[in-house]
């Protein structure tokens, strides 16, 4: 009875946490899965109702392609950027009464041979160059938010190698209500309320709508901004790199989608 208990409790604490299931049909439901999908299931219904079969391939191959496209991405990504550039040596009257720098996660590298340890992802590292960027310029005191690798490997990169002060971790949001959350029950206690908002430009305006909602004044300051790479007949070859361009897009817009529903 004994050994069976304390397998059962080993095979609860190994079921997937509930970020790994939102990852998990993130992935499902955004390109690329979701073309592959409908294809597999064109495919699968080819002997029976070759008609819609053929339908449900072109869709799969047809959409896979477009949103691979770079004038297509590129299109999807601006349609996501609601906010300038900011620049932190100009400050408007907004910007100039805050109190603290707030740098959103973007992911985690586990492991990463050349950090010797955790590193934050590629989108991470653009927005804590952008947050160091804005602290240098304002010096105003940073606070990290993720889930508890990624902000601790955050922390590190700004520390370590942009050489800027991290004063505040909030080391517990796997989305970005809880990091709104769980930043406010930080800084409203020391009688924060107005920041710079650093993350990046396409999840910015999710971000601000969240970060308003308990209750901060937000000056938002994107990272990562979209810019004109494949120009002439590159903008209609299919790539890698527009393909997540788009993914990032409509998992943007789906994400707006929720918070009005």
């Amino acid at each position: 009875m004994r050994g069976d208990k304390l397998r059962a409790q080993r095979e609860v604490c190994e079921l997937p946490m509930p970020i790994e299931y939102r990852i998990f049909f993130k992935v499902l439901l955004l390109p690329p899965s979701l073309p592959i999908l409908i294809g597999l299931i064109g495919l699968l219904m080819w002997v029976r109702r070759p008609r819609t079969a053929f339908v449900l391939c072109a869709v799969s191959i047809a959409s896979l392609w477009l949103l691979a496209t770079p004038i297509v991405s590129d299109a999807l990504t601006r349609a996501t950027e609601a906010y300038p550039a900011f620049d932190p040596t100009h400050l408007d009257a907004r910007a100039s009464l805050a109190e603290a720098i707030v740098v959103l996660g973007g992911g985690v590298r586990r492991g990463a041979p050349e950090a010797g340890g955790d590193a934050p992802g590629i989108r991470a590292d653009l927005r804590l160059i952008e947050g160091a960027k804005v602290a240098r310029a304002t010096h105003l005191p940073v606070l990290v938010s993720g889930a508890p690798r990624e902000a601790a490997a955050m922390r590190r990169f700004m520390q370590e190698d942009l050489q800027q002060p991290v004063r505040w971790v909030e080391g517990a949001s796997t989305t970005t209500h809880e990091n709104a959350l769980y930043t406010a029950r930080l800084l409203k206690r020391e009688g924060i309320d107005k920041i710079i908002l650093v993350t990046s430009s396409t999840h910015l305006k999710r971000a601000v709508t969240e970060f308003s909602a308990v209750g901060f004044e937000v000056t938002p300051a994107p990272a990562e901004m979209w810019t004109h790479d494949e120009r002439g007949v590159l903008g209609f070859v299919p790539s890698a790199s527009a393909l997540e361009r788009s993914h990032t897009a409509l998992y943007e817009w789906a994400g707006r989608l929720a918070q009005i529903l």
